[in-house]
């Protein structure tokens, strides 16, 4: 079978691999993939920022975000046919303490693996298979936009944290939201966020063409670029006063200075969630009593989220289900660009203005 694949840390190395397809034993179950979509994890994989092997395999075969079809039930696996839509989940735990306990994404150790990341292949190939216990079915309306719920589960995990903390307070009872960032994290946070009915404001530096008519067709508003260098924009600073203030701030921009910026305004009691991975070693100023003395007088909580659990994959099958229905043909329009599996180098390296989300075609 043919599978995209490149080598760790080695740039450039991206390629088409030909490997045996697997057969699904028993117990386990053989799944055709229909698409994968491109991340920014991606991007920095094939960077050489990180990324790991199996063992005894040369290459690591990309791709974690995915939507196949099972194609193959082996004998003892009950709950899936033949033809079912199927998402898997990405990581596999170790045997930390949070891991055993069915929390693979809070682990310990770090030992885990992950699927296209560490340590496992991905689902960027033809056939896979996988124990049943990873895998997340869903409904055939979904058949086009499923691809979204491996990046949406890691938005609905940090908003279940989320209310999980505030849980401190006898009384909190959250209005406005703030969404930094309007690529598909962004998107998919400002999604949930108004599922809840919050009134939620979306800020972005890149946004796309459509950008704010999306956002208006769920309900949210949409502020065009935060601050640059030499053009009129929005100070971060200033949104609490436009806006606010904010019960709850989601970071999803990838810019370090948002990220530090999104701490000083949340409003009393608030909390602020980061999504993105901000590498480098960048400075900036900051006002480190500042941003202490507003943390501690405000009550205010700042916590991260990666990964996800079982439970927000199958939330996560719920918001869609809604999304679908509520708005038909806005999850499908996050989806900028279909490339086919053998034309997969334009997923990476022809990236246009405005794009939201690729996804690689099988």
């Amino acid at each position: 079978m043919k599978a995209v694949a490149f080598t760790p840390r080695e740039k450039g190395s991206l390629r088409i691999v030909e490997m045996d397809a697997p057969k699904a034993s028993a117990g386990m179950v053989g799944v055709a993939p229909i698409r994968v979509g491109v991340c920014g994890t991606d991007q920095d994989i094939l960077s050489g920022k990180y990324g790991e092997s199996p063992k005894g395999s040369s290459f690591l075969v990309l791709g974690h975000e995915s939507i196949g079809e099972v194609e193959t039930v082996g004998t003892g696996v009950s709950g899936f046919s033949v033809g079912d839509l199927v998402v898997a989940m990405v990581r596999r735990p170790d045997d930390c303490p949070n891991c055993r306990a069915g929390e693979p994404d809070m682990c310990i150790k770090g030992d885990y693996k992950e699927r296209g990341i560490k340590g496992l292949h991905g689902y960027l190939c033809e056939h896979y298979v996988e124990a049943p216990e990873y895998l997340v079915k869903l409904p055939p309306a979904l058949r086009e936009a499923g691809v979204l719920l491996e990046p949406l589960t890691v938005v609905a995990k940090g908003i279940r944290h989320a209310w999980s903390i505030q849980k401190r307070m006898k009384v909190w009872e959250p209005r406005k939201a703030l969404v930094l960032g309007a690529g598909p994290v962004g998107q998919l946070a400002t999604l949930l966020l108004r599922q809840r009915g919050l009134e939620t404001t979306v800020v972005a530096r890149h946004p796309s063409e459509d950008t704010a008519s999306r956002m208006e067709a769920i309900g949210a508003e949409f502020i065009a670029e935060l601050e640059k260098s030499g053009e009129q924009s929005v100070h971060l600073k200033d949104l609490p006063k436009m806006r606010g203030p904010f019960d709850f701030v989601f970071e999803a921009t990838g810019a370090a200075s948002v990220a530090m910026g999104a701490m000083r305004i949340i409003g009393t009691n608030g909390v602020v969630c980061l999504s993105s991975v901000t590498g480098g070693e960048s400075e900036m100023e900051i006002c480190p009593s500042c941003l202490n003395l507003e943390l501690v007088l405000g009550n205010r909580t700042v916590f991260g989220t990666v990964n996800a659990n079982r439970v927000d994959f199958e939330d996560g099958v719920r918001s869609l289900s809604e999304a679908n229905k509520r708005w038909p043909g806005w999850l499908e329009g996050m989806i900028s660009r279909h490339v086919p599996l053998d034309h997969f180098q334009d997923a990476y390296d022809d990236r246009k203005p405005g794009e939201i989300k690729l996804v690689i075609d099988l």
